[in-house]
C-alpha cells in the first residue's frame, strides 16, 4: 500500500518470512477451528532432512541424519534469536530487523543526506527517512509466513 500527502509519503510492505533450512512454520489453529488472533502462535518445526526420514514422511529426522552438524543447527542463530520456545516471536523478529536495517543505512551514501529514525512498534519494522528538504518517507515492514 502506499498513499501520498504534502511533504510525506508512507509505504506499507508485507515481508514474507521463510524458516531456516530444515525447518518449517506451521500456525496453530485456536479452538473451534479459527486462525490465532496473535503471531505467537506460529509455530517452527523441524523437519527430517535424511532420505529415509523423507521416505516415510517424517518430521524430526535429525535424529537420523549422520552428519552431526544438523544437530548443532537445531539451536543456530536464528532459531535461539527470533524464537521463544518453538514458537516465532514477531517482536524479536522485528527488533533484529531494526537492527540490521540501522546497521545497513549507515553504510549507504544516502546516510549523509537522509536521517532514518526508526519508529516504534512490536511486531513490524516502522521507519521514517528525512531529506534535508523536509520530505518524509514512512516505511513499514509488515511481517508474514507462509506455511509448506
Amino acid at each position: 500500500a502506499c498513499s501520498f500527502q504534502e511533504n510525506s509519503i508512507s509505504y506499507c510492505l508485507l515481508v514474507l518470512l521463510r524458516p531456516p533450512p530444515g525447518h518449517s512454520f506451521s500456525t496453530e489453529l485456536r479452538t473451534m477451528g479459527q486462525l490465532p488472533a496473535r503471531s505467537s502462535s506460529i509455530h517452527v518445526v523441524l523437519e527430517c532432512m535424511c532420505s529415509r526420514g523423507q521416505l516415510l514422511g517424517e518430521k524430526s529426522g535429525f535424529l537420523h541424519h549422520t552428519n552431526n552438524k544438523l544437530l548443532r543447527d537445531q539451536s543456530s542463530f536464528p532459531l535461539r534469536a527470533l524464537c521463544t520456545h518453538s514458537y516465532l516471536d514477531m517482536e524479536k523478529v522485528a527488533c533484529w530487523i531494526q537492527f540490521l536495517l540501522r546497521s545497513a543505512w549507515l553504510l549507504l551514501p544516502e546516510s549523509r543526506h537522509c536521517q532514518l529514525t526508526v519508529l516504534p512498534s512490536s511486531s513490524s519494522c516502522r521507519f521514517q527517512l528525512t531529506s534535508p528538504s523536509k520530505m518524509n518517507m514512512c516505511i513499514e515492514l509488515i511481517f508474514a509466513v507462509e506455511e509448506a
